[in-house]
């Protein structure tokens, strides 16, 4: 009988017995990224880590000469799952257009646009040493982070574990607190996982539920990019394509990274006194604005009639609320 997992990458869980060290699936090449979704980023430039290599995009500040008073100094965005750092140049570009003296920086997490996949374990440990490595190399010894989704999961475990590396945080329809026990018994037996467990209906499952469904990709995915759009769609869908190692990444990351049930994580970074702003979309249901506040988040705001992509789909509003807050930390 063929084994139905034979042909997928399955990344190594927390806990297990890792086999001899194996090298990273390399991620694809920028030419390759640029010639389906044009050059709206910055170019990459690259990390080297005993994990594998990690792109970051700069957008440096306008003058030549630093300000040495700009504030904020320097700002780290860190995307969600599936979609890399392009899904966050938007903002990133209309904040940056209001605060032209700062430093932004993008970050491809692992598995995710041109970074390579390790195989090792996708837990928040892991891209948390990302974080610390790039921050090195870029010889920030603090920044203000900006995370979406996923991203806003890893914030909020990294302000937890490092306060004095973090001048204060955003987080963006943040991940961390899904319930496991809210999937149905046969989601929570794939997203558990075992050895010689379906990973091809894990897989499946873990799309299902980040998608809703199907993966659609609009058929005018290429007229909108030409126009400077970014299609989220047509990134996964590339991804999953042109990527070796995305997939199994994602499934990794969904199952591993701290994307449930992380409440005391979220309890301990309001307890740092890192100052935080917190902004939702008013249709998604990730979180909500009472369960933040629960947990010590005093100013959380709510985008009505955004979902999940408000990070995108609502940039001029995230970007107001985001200002307000800098220019308050900064008087």
């Amino acid at each position: 009988m063929s084994n139905p997992n034979a042909d997928i990458l399955v990344l190594p869980r927390p806990g297990a017995a890792l086999a001899a060290p194996q090298p990273p699936i390399p991620g694809p090449s920028e030419e390759a990224f640029t010639a389906a979704f044009g050059t709206q980023l910055p170019p990459a430039q690259y990390i080297h880590t005993p994990h594998g290599k990690a792109a970051y995009y700069e957008t440096p500040p306008s003058s030549p000469t630093p300000n040495k008073t700009a504030f904020p100094n320097r700002v780290l965005f860190i995307h969600g799952v599936q979609t890399p750092a392009l899904g966050m140049f938007p903002l990133s570009r209309a904040l940056h257009s209001t605060f032209p003296a700062s430093h932004f920086v993008l970050l491809d997490l692992w598995g995710h646009g041109l970074s390579d996949t390790p195989i090792v374990p996708h837990n928040a440990a892991l891209f948390h040493k990302l974080i610390d490595a790039l921050l090195d190399h870029l010889d920030w010894r603090t920044a203000h982070l900006v995370g979406y989704s996923f991203g806003g999961a890893l914030t909020v475990g990294y302000v937890a574990s490092r306060p004095k590396r973090v001048s204060s945080f955003v987080l963006v329809a943040p991940a961390g607190l899904m319930r496991f026990e809210g999937f149905s018994a046969e989601q929570q037996v794939l997203l558990r996982g075992s050895s010689g467990g379906d990973e091809v209906a894990a897989r499946e499952c873990v799309m299902d539920i980040l998608e809703g469904g199907p993966l659609e990709v609009p058929s005018e995915w290429k007229e909108r990019v030409a126009k400077g759009e970014v299609v989220a769609q047509a990134v996964k869908e590339w991804q999953m394509r042109e990527h070796l190692g995305h997939a199994a990444s994602v499934v990794a990351v969904f199952r591993d990274g701290g994307v449930m049930d992380r409440d005391e994580e979220f309890r301990k970074a309001v307890e740092t006194g890192v100052p935080s702003v917190v902004v939702l979309g008013g249709e998604d249901d990730l979180c909500t604005k009472e369960q933040l506040e629960g947990l010590g988040f005093r100013d959380v705001h709510v985008v009505e009639g955004a979902g999940h992509g408000v990070v995108r789909e609502r940039v001029p509003e995230v970007a107001a609320i985001i200002e307000k807050f800098w220019r308050g930390l900064e008087t």
